[in-house]
């Protein structure tokens, strides 16, 4: 009996895993009104309006986190289409052409005693290439 636990052990030991490469996810920061390219992909991202931004001032208390609601424009293959995506709640993310994108990130913070320029906004996105 211990030369069988000892033998599967050994196989266990020995055995070939295959290793997969975990996908990476591409990060870009694009400014309002402009649009700029996944170095890895044939994406392109142009951020087209800053639909609303009700986040809490930084210099706030509040109840609620607020949001932010962007339209993007995802590009690839030849083929677009407009995305909106929020700062905060379920529509962070989506997916186009292949990609599933997402934001990460909206700058400037509010703060209650500035007004934000709104040619200011600059979104960081992720993409992820979808598995086939």
């Amino acid at each position: 009996m211990k030369g069988i636990i000892a033998g599967l052990m050994m196989i266990l030991a020995f055995s070939v895993v295959p290793v997969t490469a975990a996908r990476r996810a591409e990060t870009v920061r694009v400014q309002i009104n402009k649009e700029k390219k996944f170095a890895k992909s044939k994406l392109t991202i142009r951020f087209v309006e800053l639909v609303e931004d009700s986040r809490c001032p930084t210099d706030a208390q509040c109840v609620w986190a607020g949001n932010a609601k962007i339209k993007i424009r995802v590009t690839a293959n030849g083929r677009t289409k407009d995305l909106t995506l929020d700062t905060n709640g379920p529509h962070q993310g989506d997916t186009a052409e292949g990609f599933a994108i997402r934001l990460i990130g909206l700058t400037p913070a509010p703060k209650s005693n500035i007004r934000i320029n709104r040619n200011g906004y600059v979104a960081t996105l992720e993409a992820e290439r979808l598995q086939r």
